[in-house]
């Protein structure tokens, strides 16, 4: 029997809506533990994309890669996010991306029809990824909006000093594949804030 109360995932829920012990449990039910090493994949493109995964431990990353063999970050995962391909998994159609492990990861995984029984089971559910999705959806648009309006080194140094968690984390090529700058740009940058 799973301990609800000691479980990230309970705690997580109970921010936005109310689930009790029991109720998490039959929740928990459906939902599968996944362990990853470091730079393990989780999600392949070109393949089903039949899981939404919450991170429990680690971090993860989604990227796809360029037709001239780049990768171009679109997403990392810490504690309590959930990532996948959404429209995919929505439309249960093939990938575009990859979801690999930046560190050590373990995550829930939950196929998207188990989701749905979820939701017909617990309706209370639907305003919890409602909000959830109108972060993610909020945060996206703020990205597009600093790509926009910010210059390189602003966003470079918007990233790291609103982010810290991730700027201590993950390793600068992957933030400089997120923030759609070089490795070597980066590291242009770091070194004249340093001077």
């Amino acid at each position: 029997m799973i301990k609800a109360k000691a479980h990230p995932f309970f705690d997580h829920l109970n921010q936005f809506i109310t689930v009790s012990e029991k109720e998490f449990e039959i929740i928990h039910s459906y939902v599968s533990i996944k362990r990853l090493e470091k730079k393990q994949l989780l999600m392949e493109a070109n393949g089903p994309c039949n899981h939404a995964y919450f991170v429990l431990k680690g971090c993860l990353h989604m990227y796809f890669i360029t037709e001239k063999g780049t990768e171009r970050t679109v997403q990392f995962a810490l504690e309590n996010w959930w990532i996948t391909d959404f429209l995919a998994y929505q439309k249960h159609l093939k990938t575009d991306f990859f979801i690999q492990a930046v560190e050590p990861s373990e995550v829930l995984s939950i196929e998207s029809e188990s989701l749905e029984k979820i939701l017909q089971e617990f309706p209370k559910l639907e305003r919890y990824f409602r909000v959830i999705f109108q972060i993610g959806y909020g945060s996206s648009i703020m990205k597009m909006k600093y790509l926009y309006d910010f210059t390189k080194e602003e966003i470079h140094f918007h990233f790291t000093e609103n982010f810290p968690e991730f700027a201590q984390r993950v390793p600068q090529y992957l933030i400089a594949s997120f923030l759609g700058l070089t490795p070597e740009y980066v590291s242009e940058i770091r070194a004249k804030k340093r001077s």
